[in-house]
């Protein structure tokens, strides 16, 4: 065997020296070089992860069926109710997003196409657009109907167990618009 160049009795003081100066390095100099620990602006819970999720994904998923609406609806009432909806989700999402991104939650959204309650299917869609007049009044008021309940019973479970305050926040905004815009149907 070959010897070591440093030997056993100077390995001994060198570990203690070192482990003195990772000591004191903890205490003093040293955490004056480390930067200062990030403060987390927010508290996202499981729900509030969730919610932020499904709700970019069912606010998304209506917007080509409302995007139909001008063209091919010729209920007053309709286009009316189509261009509220619109007016809301696009601000929720822009909310949703910023929040979706500060808490880190991945580009790809697992409940995008999902089959939920209240998310309108790209096949819904497709159907929607082969439709006119009356017909399509009807798939549609039906669809928004559906997505406007669903939101609002998600946001609802949102604002009783989430723990996110601006999360929250936006899920009292949600319940208040879904049920100003059911109460007008």
């Amino acid at each position: 065997m070959s010897k070591s160049p440093i030997s056993h009795r100077a390995a001994i003081p060198a570990v203690g020296l070192i482990t003195v100066a990772m000591a004191l390095c903890g205490v003093t100099a040293c955490e004056k070089s480390k930067p200062p620990p990030a403060t987390p602006t927010a508290d996202f819970g499981g729900t509030d992860l969730a919610w932020i999720e499904i709700t970019i994904a069912m606010d998304e998923q209506v917007e080509p069926l409302l995007a139909l609406v001008p063209a091919k609806g010729r209920d007053a009432g309709v286009r009316a109710l189509a261009q509220q909806v619109q007016a809301f989700t696009g601000s929720e999402l822009t909310t949703l997003r910023a929040l979706h991104d500060e808490a880190g939650l991945p580009a790809q959204n697992p409940h995008e196409g999902m089959p939920m309650p209240g998310v309108v299917s790209a096949e819904t869609v497709r159907r929607a657009s082969a439709l006119s007049g009356a017909a399509f009044d009807k798939l549609v008021r039906a669809q928004i109907s559906d997505h406007l309940r669903q939101g609002k019973n998600l946001a609802e479970s949102e604002e009783k167990a989430g723990t996110e305050r601006r999360t929250r926040a936006l899920a009292s905004d949600v319940i208040h618009t879904r049920t100003e815009a059911l109460s007008q149907m």
